[in-house]
């Protein structure tokens, strides 16, 4: 990629937005390779979701979440390993507690290294934002789910099993109405496949959309999503109806035996007939091979 299309993944802090009664959102602003990023309080702590990628951007970040803090003690979670939302935790080390579930650790120790050599092969800003960027190691490695007791306000970090990666987690503040999904919800653009074949195959498509409908039975009054504008309820409806969409245009060909180049030319032309706005067309292809794999499983 040349750095004309991938511009700098610049957080910017100073767009940070409260959505509910302390709980703030550094919003993505639709930038490529930032995520919106969570700043959740307690009277006694303080809970930061996502870094950013590389230490510039985390070093922005924990300047933020300690000027919110004011001295109550600081934690850092990520919703799963990838670059963006994870790679700038060792700004974190001595300042905050970062706690992950089991299947997220996993991933950082097995596939860390090779994303993040895949991403400083992008050249350009991205390569300059992972200058000197440690694979980060966890503090706190918790099996099952946990619940994090900032003083008053009770946060609930859920595993969520195989979906977007083998290691998603999404953070639920139920007090306040809100849930933090990570990749495994956008807003204006296709869903994220990272189906890299033979490196990578852990995303599934079938487990996702599974991972979706108990995500939509929970019923958050605000949907924080991986990228993409903050929402309601319909953002995780809106994924769900999407992965149903994508795997049933890709079923029906894959049984009628037409070919793999085939059946993505006409699931990606009709899926972009229906969503003619959304941003992110190359993932169409990926999620059309990764459906086509579960169907011979």
């Amino acid at each position: 990629m040349t750095e004309e299309l991938m511009p700098d993944p610049a957080v910017r802090v100073a767009g940070a937005q409260e959505i509910a009664p302390d709980v703030l959102v550094i919003p993505n602003q639709r930038a490529q390779l930032v995520p919106n990023i969570g700043v959740i309080g307690g009277t006694r702590a303080v809970l930061v979701v996502e870094t950013g990628i590389g230490t510039a951007n985390a070093e922005q970040v924990l300047a933020l979440a300690s000027e919110v803090a004011k001295g109550r003690r600081l934690y850092l979670t990520t919703t799963h390993f990838h670059p963006e939302h994870a790679f700038g935790a060792q700004v974190f080390a001595g300042h905050a507690t970062y706690l992950v579930n089991r299947a997220q650790a996993d991933d950082l120790t097995a596939k860390g290294p090779g994303y993040l050599e895949m991403f400083r092969g992008f050249g350009g800003p991205v390569a300059r934002r992972l200058d000197g960027v440690r694979v980060p190691t966890p503090d706190v490695v918790y099996d099952g789910g946990y619940d994090l007791d900032l003083g008053g306000r009770t946060v609930r970090l859920r595993p969520t099993g195989r979906g977007h990666t083998k290691g998603d987690q999404v953070v639920e503040v139920p007090d306040a109405g809100v849930l933090f999904t990570g990749d495994l919800a956008e807003t204006g653009q296709f869903a994220i496949f990272p189906w890299f074949p033979p490196y990578d195959t852990d995303v599934s498509g079938v487990r996702w959309l599974a991972v979706m409908g108990r995500l939509v039975a929970t019923g958050p009054r605000v949907v924080v999503p991986g990228h993409g504008d903050v929402g309601g309820p319909h953002v995780l409806a809106d994924v769900r109806d999407y992965l149903r969409e994508l795997r049933d245009a890709t079923w029906r060909r894959r049984d009628s035996a037409m070919g793999e180049d085939e059946i993505v030319a006409e699931v990606r032309a009709l899926l972009i007939e229906r969503h003619p706005e959304w941003a992110g067309q190359e993932w169409i292809e990926p999620g059309v091979g990764c459906l086509c794999a579960e169907h011979a499983a």
